[in-house]
């Protein structure tokens, strides 16, 4: 089947006065990076750095106009690799996609071959998106807590800005594996879905976010994944229990962690970070097979939110205010 000469995608541009716009517009195969494999995009999703990248943050993306979207999952149609055929059901996210490289937000891209994950066995293109970066990052987290020596006896769990992306996904995995889930957020009116993912109780961002200036709080956490960083961080390490492990994967507060030593030197609390953009292929493809079996969850219900490239503009405002709940899945072609 013949390749479209032309294909739709969200394009950023920037001004001559450094203002940034985004709009739909009709794009050429021939505007893509040279690449491996050429991908119809099925799917992809918003994630906080889309959301940097589509409102000109030059951390992200350096070169405008550029089409956003850290992930994509879709079918092959081109490809020069020995290892992945045309018609391949592939995952392709992390590296540089979306950052300076066209991304997801598109109905092609074009790609090397060794960004892309086969879709394993047990999960769709949709469910794979569903996760997304965000999901995968979460999963992440809970095999850095596993690895670490955390399991369901040791106590509660803290996940902090819940109601996201990362949060909403680790709630849901580690209640199905047994941890007893405390879900911090800033959004009292979640409760029934923090609860509906498995959460056992409720906190308050202000329960979370300690200003005593005390170095160690009365310690409670035995792991903690969060998703802000900041003084929230820096609160769950002086609440966590001796041996405590807490995960560290986003900055959505702050960049910043001032906090002193005492929780490392008295209790022996570790600091794991997370990332997911250069780990290597067979974490990523153990990460895919964990969320397609043992650790899969119901993509279906209220934790994703389908939305056309066309929709996506207010979704991408709402996620840097903090006010998306659970997980965004992008239709390209919707």
């Amino acid at each position: 089947m013949p390749l479209p000469q032309n294909f739709k995608a969200m394009v950023v541009s920037e001004s001559a006065d450094k203002k940034f716009s985004r709009e739909i517009k009709q794009l050429a195969l021939g505007d893509l990076p040279a690449g491996e494999l050429v991908i119809e995009v099925k799917y992809s999703s918003l994630n906080y750095k889309d959301a940097l990248s589509a409102t000109g943050n030059k951390g992200v993306t350096r070169k405008y106009p550029h089409t956003p979207g850290i992930d994509a999952a879709g079918v092959v149609v081109n490809s020069s690799s020995r290892d992945i055929a045309i018609g391949s059901e592939v995952i392709v996210m992390g590296y540089d996609l979306g950052m300076n490289t066209a991304g997801g937000f598109g109905q092609y891209i074009s790609v090397p071959a060794g960004w892309a994950v086969k879709l394993p066995a047990g999960l769709s293109l949709r469910d794979s998106m569903a996760y997304g970066t965000a999901g995968f990052t979460a999963a992440l987290c809970v095999m850095r807590l596993l690895a670490g020596g955390l399991n369901k006896d040791a106590g509660e769990v803290l996940v902090t800005g819940a109601t996201g992306g990362v949060g909403s996904v680790a709630v849901g995995i580690l209640a199905k594996l047994g941890f007893d889930v405390v879900a911090a957020t800033g959004k009292a009116a979640e409760k029934d879905f923090l609860t509906g993912l498995g959460a056992k109780t409720i906190i308050s961002r202000d329960e979370a976010n300690d200003t005593s200036g005390r170095p160690l709080q009365k310690g409670r956490w035995a792991g903690a994944v969060d998703t802000v960083g900041g003084n929230i961080l820096a609160t769950a390490l002086k609440s966590a229990k001796y041996g405590g492990l807490v995960t560290a994967c986003g900055n959505a507060m702050s960049a910043d962690l001032s906090v002193s030593v005492f929780p490392f030197i008295l209790r022996g609390v570790s600091l794991l970070g997370v990332d997911s953009v250069e780990i290597p292929m067979t974490t990523r493809a153990r990460v895919w097979q964990k969320l397609a079996t043992e650790w899969k969850l119901d993509m279906s219900g209220d934790l994703i939110t389908e939305c056309s490239l066309e929709e996506l503009n207010p979704k991408i405002d709402e996620i840097l205010k903090g006010e998306i709940r659970g997980r965004v899945l992008v239709n390209p072609s919707k």
